[in-house]
């Protein structure tokens, strides 16, 4: 017997109940995954003892002025190990408790990052000149560049990577370039040049500042000029709210690059995993703890991979001291050549 058109309809039509079922069934599996690779990463950090790694010891006496505690004469910017900070002036951005965890990735304003030793700065813009991360604006960048000439004048020697993208999804901020060398000052700014990655800290003196500016449709900055093109900040950002997978991928670029004595840019690797709009939480600490607290055993098996010459920034949301420090010790161990 053939069924009836009605009776034909009725088998076609979806439950919307199965697709309830379906919807949690996959949060379900999501977050079982979630940690199970939380559990290999503190599995791998507890199998590997203390973490340690060339200078992994050290502490510097002000974390203000560590790179000065190097010695300029002696550190060349190659051998840097750059602790940034990813999406840097959110502190304050959207409305606290309702919108802020939702792009929060800093809690320190950019001139206490800068004072606790954070040494590359990571700004999103949009055409009015505000700072923003996706859809969300906060203060304007002046407030970022008045905390960064404010750490310049109450330092001699520190040089900072200022990196400057307008976000995706927004227009560039008109002759943006131009306001950034006026603000910034061309005394303060090291010209785009590959040379400066041989020179020591000394030799680039007394200019601080490698701006690197990051247009979506402006002219790019171009050679000798005072603002640096994209190409010379590169990186590998995969999108991923796992953190041994973004653990994994961070290995697994960094061993994809040149020596950093060989090379003519600087190579980004971020300890941060995102959000992700398929999933329950939502907010930005929750998530990138999950990565966090496993920098320091990123640091020890870079180098038991024998990746450690490859290693140049390394960036974290809400950066903290423990952060810098190994950092520092890196280049550290590179300036007694110990790494």
């Amino acid at each position: 017997m053939s069924s009836s058109p009605n009776s034909k309809g009725t088998d076609n039509k979806k439950n919307p109940l199965d697709a309830m079922g379906a919807f949690f069934s996959a949060q379900v599996d999501r977050r079982k995954l979630v940690t199970t690779q939380k559990q290999a990463l503190a599995t791998r950090c507890s199998s590997s003892g203390d973490c340690a790694f060339p200078g992994s010891d050290h502490r510097p006496a002000d974390r203000k002025t560590w790179m000065a505690e190097l010695g300029p004469e002696r550190l060349r910017v190659h051998q840097v190990v750059w602790p940034g900070s990813h999406d840097s002036a959110t502190n304050k951005i959207g409305i606290p408790f309702i919108t802020r965890p939702f792009a929060q990735c800093q809690s320190l304003s950019v001139y206490d990052q800068l004072a606790t030793g954070c040494r590359l700065i990571d700004v999103r813009v949009q055409e009015e000149r505000r700072v923003c991360h996706g859809v969300l604006a906060t203060y304007s960048v002046d407030v970022v560049l008045a905390d960064v000439k404010r750490f310049l004048a109450e330092t001699v020697s520190e040089l900072v990577v200022f990196e400057v993208r307008t976000e995706f999804g927004h227009d560039d901020p008109p002759e943006f370039a131009k306001y950034l060398v006026e603000q910034l000052g061309e005394e303060n700014l090291i010209r785009q040049d590959d040379g400066v990655f041989w020179k020591t800290v000394a030799e680039v003196l007394p200019r601080r500042v490698i701006c690197v500016w990051k247009p979506r449709k402006s002219p790019a900055p171009g050679h000798g000029e005072p603002l640096w093109s994209a190409g010379y900040l590169r990186d590998n950002w995969i999108d991923t709210d796992l953190p041994e997978t973004k653990f994994e991928s961070n290995l697994k670029f960094l061993g994809q690059q040149p020596s950093v004595a060989d090379r003519r840019y600087f190579y980004r690797v971020e300890n941060t995993v995102t959000p992700q709009a398929d999933n329950p939480v939502l907010c930005v600490k929750p998530v990138t703890r999950r990565i966090h607290g496993y920098a320091r055993l990123f640091l020890a098996e870079v180098f038991a991979k024998g990746l450690g010459d490859r290693l140049q920034i390394f960036s974290t949301d809400f950066i903290d001291g423990d952060f810098v420090d190994a950092c520092a010790g890196v280049t550290k161990a590179r300036v007694d050549g110990a790494a």
